[in-house]
């Protein structure tokens, strides 16, 4: 609870310098990791064993969080602001699913169609429904339909931009800011581990994410079926049985490094979510942290 009201007075300091998009928050803001005296009902927290010594792990911030409780069960450097690449897309993808119809029909502009990095190959003038770009969006991580989706919901990239940093600041992601919709390079575009758990419990939440992120490929085609994208996942971890990986998010640039968010799953049902933030191998890191939780904590 007090963290909670902490955020609450914090956000309400800053909030005429992001919601006015002038710039990031100027200082970084650090809350104590949530400790089983943070909850009320303590008979849903997951128990510790003491005896289970902490993986090494090399990203520069990593965590894991409990996502039905949000209790933090490991957690390196988690309040360090970061680029976060294609995770950014995590932001987008959530005010689209609040904001716009899944039918609605988006024209691709000459901008959307021509943006670098990863994309579905949209084409200038193509018209396509909401709910595919999503999916391109989330599942092959394409920069593409990012911009489209902005430009479709706000009707300029620079408006969508101010819904994000709004959005975060509604959701008390405190060192957390963002100057495009697609996660490109940039040092106003940043989040920390913490923040970024936060909204991956939000956006979870969602129906549509829980499906969208655990595909591992599929087909999109346009209105009136003049284009078709093959879309493909970029997380290695889907469908692998043991870890039970669900999704959700991965994110790579030459300044954030390699990054990923992961849903993993136990055999009992709990589910918890993993970060990695510019790590040297984020699959094998986020393995080794998932295999940790699992053997270190018990669920009632």
């Amino acid at each position: 609870m007090l963290t909670s009201v902490l955020s609450i007075y914090i956000a309400s300091l800053i909030q005429k310098n992001v919601v006015e998009n002038i710039g990031p928050p100027p200082e970084i803001v650090k809350i104590e990791s949530s400790t089983s005296e943070d909850f009320e009902d303590t008979n849903k927290l997951p128990t510790k064993n003491q005896l289970m010594i902490k993986p090494i792990i090399e990203a520069k911030s990593s965590l894991a969080m409990d996502i039905n409780t949000g209790m933090v069960l490991f957690e390196k450097n988690i309040h360090d602001r970061l680029p976060i690449a294609s995770i950014t897309k995590l932001m987008t993808i959530m005010i689209i699913l609040e904001e716009n119809n899944l039918d609605e029909v988006v024209t691709i502009s000459h901008n959307a169609a021509s943006t670098g990095g990863t994309t579905m190959l949209l084409k200038a003038g193509e018209k396509i429904k909401v709910r595919d770009l999503l999916l391109g969006s989330i599942i092959q991580s394409a920069n593409d339909a990012a911009i489209a989706l902005a430009e479709h919901n706000s009707k300029s990239v620079d408006e969508f931009i101010k819904k994000m940093n709004t959005k975060a600041l509604t959701l008390g992601l405190l060192n957390t800011h963002y100057s495009n919709p697609a996660g490109l390079d940039d040092k106003n575009n940043y989040s920390s581990a913490y923040d970024l758990a936060k909204l991956s419990r939000y956006v979870y939440q969602k129906q549509f994410i829980k499906q969208a992120a655990n595909i591992k490929d599929t087909t999109v085609t346009s209105v009136g079926g003049d284009y078709t994208h093959k879309i493909t996942s970029t997380n290695d971890l889907l469908g692998n049985k043991y870890y039970k990986v669900k999704g959700l998010k991965t994110g790579t640039t030459d300044a954030a490094g390699l990054c990923l968010i992961s849903v993993a799953e136990n055999d009992k049902g709990n589910e918890i979510l993993t970060i990695v933030l510019n790590s040297p191998s984020r699959f094998t890191e986020t393995k080794i942290i998932i295999d940790w939780v699992f053997r270190a904590y018990t669920w009632q």
